[in-house]
């Protein structure tokens, strides 16, 4: 008996271990699609605002493009380097920087909030979309 409990749970185990990294490696293919969504978004509302869409690939340059975009300060990337602040400043910061780039391309608070709690599905939307850059200062293009 002892044989056939073992043999089973053997087997078990290995299903199991079969089936979570099925289930990893779904999730992790289904993660990468919505960063490559949101990178290519990012890289057509960059090239509608006038901006290197390149710049939606690189860390904190991104950041601060979209800040330039939107006309805020770039001395606002400095908050996500403080201690302590890190916590908050993020947060605030881009929901203000998200609801004065939906206004820019003629969007409203309903856009900007959807860029700040699903940017994966209202970035492409924006760049995809017939929408144009309508604000500030217009952007040089080399």
């Amino acid at each position: 008996m002892t044989v056939l409990t073992s043999t089973l749970l053997g087997q078990g185990d290995d299903a199991a271990a079969a089936a979570a990294a099925g289930g990893v490696g779904i999730f992790m293919i289904l993660y990468f699609a919505l960063i490559i969504l949101m990178i290519v978004g990012m890289w057509k509302t960059f090239d509608k605002a006038g901006k290197p869409g390149w710049a939606a690939i690189i860390p904190i340059y991104n950041i601060i493009v979209l800040l330039e975009i939107t006309d805020k300060p770039i001395w606002w990337v400095v908050l996500f380097l403080i201690p302590i602040v890190n916590f908050v400043a993020p947060v605030v910061v881009m929901f203000l920087v998200y609801i004065t780039l939906a206004e820019r391309f003629g969007k409203g608070g309903g856009f900007a909030v959807g860029l700040f709690f699903l940017p994966f599905i209202f970035f492409p939307m924006l760049g995809f979309s017939d929408a144009t850059y309508q604000g500030g200062t217009p952007a040089a293009t080399a």
